[in-house]
């Protein structure tokens, strides 16, 4: 795989400064039931990377101390994590949201059948990749058979309430373009989706998170062998948009890799570049127990204007109304 970062490290892109933290991302492992062409962590079925149980306790006792107020799990595939119960267990006694980055195809899993119910009784909100409501596209980025379990997914949660009108059950999806281009606007292709996926699959869900793709890890590897790293660049340099700035994801969450040191965002997780103060060098989960990063420059490079091109990027999806 080609390396992206020393393509990516001397930057212009503008000084970030932190406000108050008020989400703990934490990736539980590496390890995957899929390989899709875009993923930015580049898991896998392989991937050995997990969070172990002692990290695990410390990412409780910095929810309960430090008074996070949403915990996002993601992976690789975080269900597959061993302690993965345990942790949205221990967060949700805390009274902390807590969010699931869920591929849906994990439900069908040996030993994670009873998965959707686990999640239904704890409250825990659902954030489902689907790159498309076409089977052909879905497939194509995921893999042979990815859509029709992801839809069948889908119907399972529905089925328990995620998604309905008047349910506490939040289901939301999520949107990745196919290749090197900004996503479309999130208010139209978020409508779509609601009407075809109704129309054909009678599936209801709550919103749409509309994601750029990050030139990092294997899409970023991917785009060098196809010789058009420079020019996906160039689009997002092109667009973008000052405004964005005022609400990129890393002024107020903080990326805890699966050996529970800190970064900015998972996109520089990925790439090895650490939350740090000015004062200090690489952060640990142990680091938060006893120092304030609010204020905190956040460490940038050019995968940061895939976050400020035109509607903005973000875990929750489209930045811009």
């Amino acid at each position: 795989m080609h390396a992206t970062f020393p393509l990516l490290r001397d930057t212009d892109f503008p000084v970030i400064r932190r406000s108050t933290p008020d989400t703990l991302q934490v990736n539980l492992g590496y390890m995957c039931n899929q390989t899709c062409q875009h993923c930015h962590v580049d898991a896998g079925p392989n991937r050995t990377e997990m969070m172990d149980a002692r990290t695990i306790d410390l990412v409780v006792q910095v929810l309960r101390e430090r008074q996070f107020t949403t915990l996002d799990m993601t992976g690789g595939a975080p269900e597959m994590n061993v302690h993965f119960r345990r942790l949205v267990t221990e967060a949700r006694a805390l009274g902390v949201r807590v969010i699931d980055r869920c591929n849906l195809t994990i439900l069908f899993e040996p030993g994670h059948e009873d998965l959707a119910e686990f999640l239904a009784a704890q409250q825990v909100e659902v954030t489902a990749s689907l790159p498309c409501y076409s089977q052909e596209n879905v497939d194509r980025q995921r893999g042979d058979g990815v859509f029709d379990k992801s839809i069948a997914g889908l119907q399972k949660l529905n089925a328990l309430g995620y998604g309905k009108p008047g349910s506490n059950l939040v289901l939301s999806l999520v949107y990745n373009p196919q290749g090197a281009s900004l996503p479309p606007p999130q208010p139209g292709l978020q409508a779509d989706y609601q009407r075809e996926l109704l129309a054909h699959f009678g599936i209801v869900f709550n919103q749409l998170y509309v994601l750029a793709n990050m030139p990092i890890q294997r899409f970023g590897s991917m785009l060098i062998s196809k010789g058009t790293f420079a020019g996906y660049m160039t689009l997002l340099k092109d667009n973008f948009s000052l405004h964005n700035l005022k609400s990129v994801m890393c002024r107020t969450l903080v990326s805890v890799d699966w050996q529970g040191y800190l970064f900015d965002c998972d996109f520089n997780q990925m790439l090895e570049m650490p939350l740090h103060l000015p004062s200090t060098g690489s952060m640990h989960l142990r680091d938060l127990l006893e120092r304030d990063i609010t204020g905190a420059p956040v460490t940038v490079a050019d995968h940061c204007y895939g976050c400020t091109a035109g509607q903005g990027s973000s875990c929750s999806g489209a930045l811009a109304a």
